[in-house]
């Protein structure tokens, strides 16, 4: 006959709970290493608990972000504003190449014209339509 082993359940103080969370919180380690290194059972108890202790937005982990810390954003200095700013310009460049791209490959393989209609042109259909 098989001998029951009672499952041991841990009690955890509301202070040590709180120590974890600010541990966790101001990144000096994150809710995994809390849990080896506290001997912290459950796999889900460290984000329990900064959900509901935490000072930050702990609701909306995603699970690519569930490994750090959701650091509030500052503000951008004009120099990183800029270098921001200068990367969203090179990918739409680069938007732009690939859709000319594509546009081309569409005239020349099969022979469908894809240019923009001049601004005149679509206000008088839109006009035909209103009138009928």
């Amino acid at each position: 006959m098989k001998q029951y082993v009672k499952r041991t359940q841990r009690d955890y103080p509301l202070s040590f709970k709180l120590a974890v969370v600010g541990q966790v919180e101001k990144g000096e380690m994150i809710h995994r290493q809390a849990q080896d290194r506290y001997g912290i059972q459950g796999s889900h108890n460290v984000m329990t608990w900064l959900r509901k202790f935490g000072q930050l937005d702990w609701l909306s982990t995603s699970p690519a972000r569930t490994c750090g810390v959701n650091m509030p954003k500052m503000p951008l200095t004009p120099e990183q504003r800029i270098k921001e700013l200068e990367q969203q310009l090179a990918e739409s460049e680069v938007k732009a190449q690939f859709f000319e791209a594509v546009v081309k490959v569409m005239n020349t393989e099969f022979g469908a014209t894809l240019t923009k209609k001049q601004l005149a042109t679509l206000s008088r259909k839109h006009k035909r339509r209103d009138s009928q």
